[in-house]
């Protein structure tokens, strides 16, 4: 029998700066759309395209390749995902025609989910009593990355063009790539199915495990709020206070509150608090919409509200992942998957519905749908966990 790997300080951060680097992957595109549009004489809307794509890629990459994590040694697999994604990058550098540059960006989409091979990887490693923490940690990476993605990729093409951001990028990626292979330790496959089985076997611990289906819905319900939050946000900064984008992309940096509430989320997860720190944080993203609806009028409301969304979707989501990698330690790659596509597809959701909202109703229609599906995770939060404790003392447990 194999024995288990030590999860160092130096390990869990550099899987932490990985989870960044891939992720932000996804993200580099989006401050360039006018750019792009420019260039290659698109429309807006035709321009962001890339971002629809590379969305999609990444749901395919959830479901094709994350699984693989338990079937296959990972040190092998997150080289290969890091380098394809180096590839990809450099290949959207160089593209010719806008055509080609959304077939890479869909490639890139799909090998960039390292950083969901990562976190699982972090769970398995980590002891029962600092599970959250380390879940915690890769996440904060992760959350930098997002972060940090636009505003590095702002000054790159400023600096030295567009291409350049995806060329740079790329670099970074294979070094990674080689340092996965010099730094992960090798770590034999907890499954040994066949790959039918494997993806098959999603689908069954969605019906085995209630805690997976309540925590996917929960967790895809807050990705929707999030999501209806960013799609809209831009249209009313501009209609009330006639920002530009550089000033409305500073909001964006205000996110960096969400690593504060992924390390307090994993250490209360370690300490048996998961289900009650869940619905603090469910009630945090609730008040944030009283002062997102105020921000119409006040910047000051605004910030503190996005502080306040972004604290509670984070918290919410880092609690959710603690809760659902406690359930099968063999199967924490499909899980992943499970808990993943779901919270993704909250998003998309979330995309499409503000939108619609906004069109409607404008500000006052984005909170209001917002706040509503808050609530409704709350409602969940509720009818399922709050009553657990009781059923497990009835039972003498």
């Amino acid at each position: 029998m194999h024995s288990k790997p030590t999860l160092t300080r130096g390990l869990l951060a550099f899987m932490a700066i990985g989870s960044g680097l891939s992720v932000a992957s996804l993200y580099y595109v989006q401050p360039l759309l006018e750019l792009l549009a420019r260039e290659y004489g698109l429309s807006e809307t035709s321009a962001g395209l890339l971002v629809t794509v590379a969305q999609l890629g990444y749901l395919t990459g959830l479901i094709a390749v994350v699984p693989l994590g338990d079937h296959h040694e990972r040190r092998k697999l997150l080289t290969v995902t890091s380098a394809l994604t180096a590839l990809g990058l450099l290949a959207m550098g160089l593209a010719p025609s806008f055509l080609l540059l959304v077939a890479f960006s869909v490639s890139v989409g799909i090998t960039c989910v390292t950083a969901q091979i990562l976190v699982p990887l972090a769970a398995h490693l980590a002891s029962d009593d600092k599970r959250g923490s380390a879940v915690g940690a890769v996440m904060s990476g992760l959350l930098l990355g997002i972060l940090l993605a636009r505003t590095f990729s702002g000054i790159m093409a400023e600096l030295a063009g567009w291409r350049s951001v995806f060329i740079v990028a790329s670099v970074l990626m294979a070094f990674y790539s080689i340092a996965c292979y010099r730094i992960i330790p090798n770590i034999p496959p907890t499954s040994h199915t066949s790959y039918r089985t494997l993806y098959l076997s999603i689908l069954h611990l969605f019906r085995d495990e209630p805690v997976l289906r309540r925590r996917s819905l929960i967790g895809g319900l807050q990705y929707a709020v999030f999501a209806i939050f960013w799609t809209s946000m831009a249209f009313m900064l501009v209609r009330q206070y006639d920002m530009s984008e550089a000033v409305i992309g500073l909001y964006g940096l205000i996110g960096a509150i969400g690593i504060l509430a992924a390390r307090i989320a994993g250490r209360l997860a370690d300490k048996g608090w998961a289900k009650l720190s869940t619905g603090g944080f469910l009630l945090t993203t609730i008040s944030s919409w009283v002062l997102l609806y105020w921000g119409q009028w006040s910047l000051v409301a605004f910030a503190v509200g996005v502080v306040l969304l972004d604290l509670g979707i984070q918290g919410t989501h880092i609690s959710n992942q603690s809760e659902v990698y406690r359930l099968s330690p063999e199967a924490r790659s499909r899980l992943t998957t499970g808990y993943m596509a779901s919270y993704f597809f909250g998003g998309a959701c979330g995309s499409a519905s503000s939108a619609v909202a906004y069109g409607m109703g404008g500000w006052p229609a984005v909170v209001a749908l917002g706040s509503t599906v808050s609530i409704l995770c709350v409602v969940i939060w509720a009818a399922t966990e709050l009553r657990l404790p009781v059923r497990q003392m009835k039972h003498g447990s």
